[in-house]
C-alpha cells in the first residue's frame, strides 16, 4: 500500500543523524527546556524570518498559548474556518473565547476575506487564518480587515512550514504564527511538538511564561500559566530535519507537478496555486464528484487516499448548531463532500508516483 503520508520514511531518510541526536540528548542528562530547545528556537526563528520562537507541546497548544498571550478570553469572538483540523477550533474554546465561522474560497480552501468581513461584530477580537494544505491564505486582505477593525491576526501554519506569501515565509507575517510538528507535517517530530513565532518581544515573553506555569524564575509564578513544553528529544530531531525542509518541500512540489501533468484529463479538479504565494503541498488535494467510488478504487489498487476533512467542524456532534456562522457555509460543505488527498511526501519514489497516477486514471476512466 502506498500511504497518503509516511513519517517513517522521513525518519529513515535521516536515520543516522536522528539516532545521533537522540543519543546526544540521552547522554546529556538534561531533558526539559535545555540547550536543544534553545538552539532549535533560534534556528527556526531565523528560518521563519521572525525575531522570536517559543517551543511548546503541540500545534494545538501553540494556538492556545498564542491566543492567551494576545489577551483573549471569555466573551471574545475569534473568526476562523470550519474546513480545518478540529484543533483550530478546540484551541479557541480551550482558552475561553468564542469561535465564529466564515466560509472559504473554493479555489484555495482558505478563509474568504469577504466572508470574514461579514462575520465581524463588536465582540470580534481576532482572526485565525489557516494556511490549509500548504497554501497560504490571502494575508493581504485579511491583514487589511484586521487593521480596519482593530483585530489581532493569527496564522495557523500547522500545514505550511516554509510556504511563502509575497516572498516571505508564513508565520511572522501577522501578530503571531503557530506551527505543529506532528509527525506527518512538512517539519515533523517523532511525537508531538509545536512552535510559536512572533516579532514582538512582549508576546514572546508572555508565551514563555505561559508555557511553564508563569515562571520567570523556577517555582515562582508571575502570571497564571500551565505546562506546554517542547521536550529536548523532539527539538533535537527537529534540528536535524530543519536544514532539509526547503529541499523536502521542493520534492513535494515536484511530485505535485507530476500529478498536475498526468491527471489533467481525468475530470478531477486539481489544486490551484494562489498568485504571489508559494505552496508547499503538505497535502495534494483534488476534488472528485464521485469521491467515495474513487477512494475505494484507489484502495483496491494499493493507494491510500484520505479525506482532509470529511466532516466540517460545524457539522460535528461536539459543535453542531452552537457556533455562529455555521448556518451558512456552502463552499465549506461542498469541499467536505468532494476533497480527496493523494499520497504526498518527499520520499515518494518515481515508481510510486507512477502507480498513484495509474490508479487514479483507472478509477476515473481518464
Amino acid at each position: 500500500m502506498i500511504l497518503c503520508s509516511n513519517p517513517k520514511a522521513q525518519y529513515l531518510a535521516h536515520r543516522v543523524q536522528i539516532d545521533a541526536a537522540i543519543q546526544r540528548v540521552l547522554e546529556g542528562g538534561y531533558y526539559i527546556l535545555g540547550t536543544e530547545v534553545k538552539a532549535f528556537e533560534s534556528e527556526f526563528a531565523a528560518y521563519a524570518g521572525a525575531q522570536y520562537c517559543v517551543g511548546v507541546g503541540s500545534g494545538t497548544e501553540a494556538l492556545h498559548v498564542a491566543l492567551r498571550a494576545l489577551g483573549l478570553g471569555p466573551g471574545d469572538e475569534v473568526i476562523t474556518t470550519a474546513h480545518t483540523a478540529v484543533a483550530t477550533v478546540s484551541a479557541i474554546e480551550l482558552m475561553g473565547a468564542t469561535p465564529v465561522f466564515a466560509d472559504i474560497e473554493p479555489d484555495y480552501f482558505t478563509l474568504d476575506p469577504a466572508a470574514v468581513e461579514r462575520a465581524v461584530t463588536p465582540a470580534t477580537k481576532a482572526i485565525v487564518a489557516v494556511h490549509l494544505y500548504g497554501q497560504p491564505a490571502n494575508l493581504d486582505a485579511l491583514s487589511d480587515i484586521a487593521k480596519r477593525h482593530g483585530l489581532k491576526l493569527i496564522e495557523d501554519c500547522a500545514q505550511a512550514h516554509g510556504a511563502e506569501w509575497q516572498g516571505k515565509r508564513v508565520g511572522a507575517l501577522a501578530d503571531i504564527g503557530c506551527f505543529s510538528c506532528y509527525p506527518t507535517k512538512n517539519l515533523g517530530a517523532i511525537g508531538d511538538g509545536g512552535m510559536i513565532v512572533t516579532n514582538s518581544e512582549e508576546l514572546a515573553t508572555r508565551c514563555k511564561l505561559l508555557r511553564e506555569y508563569g515562571w520567570a524564575e523556577r517555582y515562582v509564578s508571575h502570571i497564571a500559566g500551565f505546562n506546554s513544553r517542547l521536550d529536548e528529544l523532539q527539538a533535537a530531531i527537529l534540528r536535524v530535519k530543519l536544514p532539509a525542509l526547503d529541499a523536502d518541500n521542493q520534492k513535494r512540489r515536484d511530485v505535485a507537478a507530476r500529478y498536475d501533468a498526468a491527471l489533467g484529463g481525468t475530470g478531477l479538479a486539481l489544486p490551484k496555486r494562489r498568485a504571489g504565494s508559494s505552496h508547499v503541498f503538505h497535502l495534494y488535494v483534488v476534488r472528485a464528484k464521485q469521491r467515495g467510488e474513487l477512494q475505494e478504487r484507489l484502495r483496491q489498487n494499493g493507494v491510500g487516499a484520505l479525506i482532509h476533512y470529511p466532516v466540517p467542524v460545524h457539522k460535528q456532534k461536539a459543535y453542531l448548531g452552537r457556533i455562529r456562522g455555521g448556518e451558512s457555509l456552502p463552499e465549506t460543505e461542498r469541499a467536505a463532500a468532494e476533497v480527496l488527498s493523494l499520497p504526498m511526501y518527499p520520499e515518494l519514489t518515481p515508481a510510486e508516483v507512477d502507480s498513484v497516477i495509474a490508479a487514479v486514471k483507472t478509477g476515473t476512466g481518464g
